[in-house]
């Protein structure tokens, strides 16, 4: 039997469209080749497991064979191969879906595991091939099939000397695309595209029983979480991202309803904390890897992590715009979001201890999970904790003060104090060491936010909270605490540190601190500062800010200073604020220039 005929297709044009544009990736043809493989196995088990097939006691196989001489990449399986009449119908009729008509026949035995569509998938060889070839033999008797074309429109089909059940679709690899003959690279294809697949892939099968599939045919994901154990999920970790550091910990996802859904995501340990680090979740579909990170399924925030999503109720052969508004998908999406809440919550009221222990890696993730997810946030705003500057760690709830009872006649509402907490937080612990001695002096105490992430999110819960909690930066203001009981204004200091220092934009106070050691420290209003740095962050002119010195006249330099000449008044003066400046920032290169020759003048004078 010869036969020579039309690619029915709805236009002639279509097939230069198809070898160009099938998919953003033209190495992904290797994983629709494969994938149809396996599809043809999986449904040649299923007429096994129906009675109407007999079982290969020989195993079942996907083999892929390089062959740089002949220019050829050759992919074969034992499944249920095609008869003639099935390659015209699943061939060349582009799009018709040959596990949709075998899943609509065989509908009531059910069609689980059937992930291909093999009609349209089987062109994508045309991306990197000049010609393809299949053999082919279907399980039934009759004789095996030749097809050939060369990707123009026009096909030719004959019989074939097959005598082994199964498919063989042989790629002619285009002049151009002769990195598909590399070895090494259809390695890397393979661990990328068929790692979890469930059945062997074996890279040119020499038959000498020392060949060993490219693939685990059962991922660990896939087992129950009881049937696990640490080591193992430390190598499927390791192995998977080729990442050597252990994981914090994990989260694994295994449920049959109200949707097929089987994964494990992993918190990774941070290497920059003033970063946040994407991770890749990978997407797979009945054990086909699909795609990494799609945003349509996994929140945003969840692609810090690192993990498997196996999901078969994902309708992937649609538009991204119709996953963003498909109910299941957003169902699916949410329930990941919710079950790693839970792992979390699980932990703080578990193993408080260890949740701190890792904090410092996880901490930017559900910062970032918060803002963008307020279901998330809901979730998990009571476990937010802070290390304070004592390196206790604190959740904001533990620092806020508890409700009190409404009084007799009075409601809720009325008895709710209107009145914000202020919180009090450290961006930089080394540069506000001065600060920061001044609140423990004191049995104070302030929250490290060192994070690049901490600005945002702080004004974040402000939002969410305006009546219950104000941040301030432990160097926008003197807390009453730390002021003597005495405290008050000495105009003749000010007017002194006024007139040395003529600084238009800084502002000078006097306060009695009860610390006498220091004497001054600058500050600045934390919502002026804030908006300059909200400014940096749109690439605005910095500016200089109005900044606040506070003089401390508890210090014996500065009462002292009344008794000085003008011009020594004014050198002490200058000295001070640069100290203080020196406790607030980084002084500038020219800052830095002037507090060096004043050191030197203090140096020539004891010297002198």
């Amino acid at each position: 039997m010869q036969k020579q005929g039309d690619i029915k297709i709805s236009s002639e044009n279509m097939m230069p469209i198809i070898k160009k544009w099938l998919y953003s990736d033209k190495d992904i043809f290797l994983r629709e080749i494969v994938a149809n493989g396996i599809d043809a196995i999986t449904k040649y088990n299923k007429l096994v497991s129906m009675g109407e097939a007999q079982a290969d006691e020989n195993g079942y196989f996907v083999k892929i064979s390089v062959d740089k001489k002949a220019k050829t990449l050759s992919v074969e399986d034992n499944g249920i191969g095609m008869t003639a009449d099935e390659v015209e119908n699943y061939i060349t009729r582009i799009a018709f879906s040959g596990a949709s008509d075998f899943l609509e026949k065989y509908e009531k035995a059910g069609g689980d595991g059937i992930i291909g569509h093999f009609g349209l998938g089987f062109y994508s060889a045309y991306m990197v091939s000049e010609n393809v070839e299949i053999e082919t033999k279907s399980y039934k008797d009759e004789p095996a099939v030749h097809w050939e074309s060369d990707g123009n429109s026009t096909y030719t089909m004959s019989d074939c000397a097959r005598d082994s059940r199964g498919t063989k679709v042989i790629m002619h690899i285009a002049a151009e695309e002769k990195e598909f003959l590399d070895e090494n690279n259809i390695k890397n294809l393979i661990r990328k595209y068929c790692s979890f697949m469930p059945y062997n892939v074996y890279l040119n099968f020499k038959g000498d029983g020392k060949d060993e599939p490219l693939n685990t045919t059962t991922p660990l994901y896939a087992k129950l979480p009881k049937d696990c154990t640490d080591e193992e999920y430390k190598k499927f970790y390791t192995d998977t991202f080729m990442d050597y550091n252990d994981p914090i910990f994990r989260v694994h996802l295994n449920m049959d309803y109200p949707f097929k859904l089987k994964g494990i995501l992993y918190f990774p340990k941070v290497r920059n904390k003033l970063e946040l680090e994407r991770g890749k979740v990978k997407l797979y579909c009945n054990q086909v890897f699909i795609a990494d990170n799609i945003k349509e399924v996994i929140p945003e925030f969840l692609m810090l992590l690192n993990g498997v999503i196996d999901c078969p109720d994902i309708p992937l052969n649609v538009s991204r715009s119709f996953l963003q508004n498909d109910r299941q998908v957003q169902k699916i999406s949410k329930h990941i979001t919710k079950k790693v809440a839970d792992k979390l919550i699980e932990l703080f009221k578990k193993d408080r201890e260890k949740y701190e222990s890792c904090w410092e890696d996880i901490a930017n993730f559900i910062k970032f999970g918060c803002i963008k997810d307020n279901d998330f946030y809901e979730k998990v705003k009571d476990i937010i904790i802070y290390k304070d500057i004592n390196g206790k760690f604190t959740s904001i709830s533990e620092l806020l003060p508890a409700e009190e009872e409404a009084k007799e006649g009075e409601t809720k509402e009325e008895n709710k104090e209107t009145k914000p907490k202020t919180i009090y937080y450290v961006s930089d612990e080394q540069q506000q060491a001065r600060y920061i001695k001044l609140f423990k002096d004191e049995g104070l105490t302030a929250i490290c936010c060192d994070n690049f992430i901490d600005p945002h999110f702080l004004s974040f819960i402000e939002y969410k909270a305006p009546d219950k909690i104000k941040f301030t930066r432990i160097d926008s203001d003197i807390d009453g605490a730390l002021k003597a009981q005495d405290s008050g204004e000495d105009s003749v200091i000010a007017d002194i540190f006024k007139n040395a220092l003529n600084n238009d934009k800084l502002t000078v106070k006097t306060e009695k601190l009860k610390n006498a050691d220091v004497p001054a420290v600058i500050v600045v209003d934390e919502y002026m500062r804030r908006y300059s740095e909200m400014g940096q962050y749109y690439g605005m002119s910095e500016g200089e800010l109005n900044k606040t010195i506070v003089v401390n006249t508890a210090c014996p330099v500065i009462e002292k200073i009344k008794e000085l000449d003008e011009e020594k008044q004014k050198f002490v003066a200058n000295y001070v604020y640069s100290l203080a400046l020196a406790s607030f920032k980084k002084l500038t290169p020219e800052e830095l220039e002037k507090f060096l020759k004043d050191n030197m003048k203090l140096l020539d004078f004891y010297v002198g």
